[in-house]
Formats: structure tokens, sequence, C-alpha cells
């Protein structure tokens, strides 16, 4: 039985980057990439820093309340994804700043997925592109 309800980013694969606040998620291992909306990147910034889910619940965010189905069903989604995984660590006390900051949001939590650029990004740049052109032309198969 876990203590919390803290979560961690599920591999190294997953790396991540706050563009002015909000989230950019990528899956190096599928060349999936992932964004969220403004109150759907400070959730995904602080369930991936450790924070207990439950802390949140009840937080103003995207215009409303953060309800524990709403939650529940964003962290199933990021679970799904392959973003999470329920972590056994301690879970890290909720920033000071974060209240405000999901306040400040007016988007419902949702994620979006994309695999537009999939195949470019799961190349690697050194050993799969085309001689003399270089990147981004993909080798072909011959």
């Amino acid at each position: 039985m876990r203590d919390s309800d803290a979560y961690s980013v599920a591999s190294r694969d997953i790396v991540f980057e706050s563009f002015d606040g909000e989230a950019v998620v990528l899956n190096l291992a599928n060349g999936k990439y992932f964004g969220f909306s403004d109150s759907g990147s400070r959730v995904w910034q602080a369930l991936s820093s450790g924070v207990d889910a439950r802390t949140l619940i009840g937080l103003n965010a995207g215009g409303s309340t953060l309800g524990a189905a709403e939650l529940e069903h964003f962290i199933s989604q990021l679970l799904e994804l392959g973003l999470l995984v329920p972590s056994e660590a301690a879970a890290r006390p909720l920033p000071g700043e974060l209240p405000a900051e999901l306040a400040a949001t007016s988007e419902p939590l949702t994620v979006s997925t994309h695999d537009d650029l999939a195949d470019l990004i799961i190349v690697d740049p050194i050993h799969e592109v085309e001689e003399p052109l270089g990147w981004p032309a993909v080798k072909q198969a011959s």
C-alpha cells in the first residue's frame, strides 16, 4: 500500500521542458510529444516532481475547482501514455507558488498527443541519415 499518491516520470526516455509556463513532454523512445493546457502544464510539473496528487484537489484551476474525478482522469491519461508511474518515494510538498499559478489558468486539464514528427525524432541523427545530405534526410532502405 502506498503512503502517498505521488508519481514520477516513467523513464529516462521521457524528457520535458517548460516554455513560459507551458510544458512540452517528449518520449524519445517512440517520438511522440505531448502538449498540455495551461492548467495541465502546472499539474504535470507538480506530479512529475513528486507532489502528492491529493494536495492538488480543491485548488482553483482552469476557472473552476480541481475535483478528484477530474484529476484522476488526467492522471490516468498520463499513466496510459506512459509518461508517469506511481512512486514509492516520499511525496514532495506542494510548491508555494503553485496554487496561485493554477488559479491564474483558464483552461481545463487536457493533454494532447502528437506523432507527426515521430519518424524524425526516433532516427539516430549520426547513423541513420542520408550522406551527404545529413540531418534531417532519413536514410532510405535499399
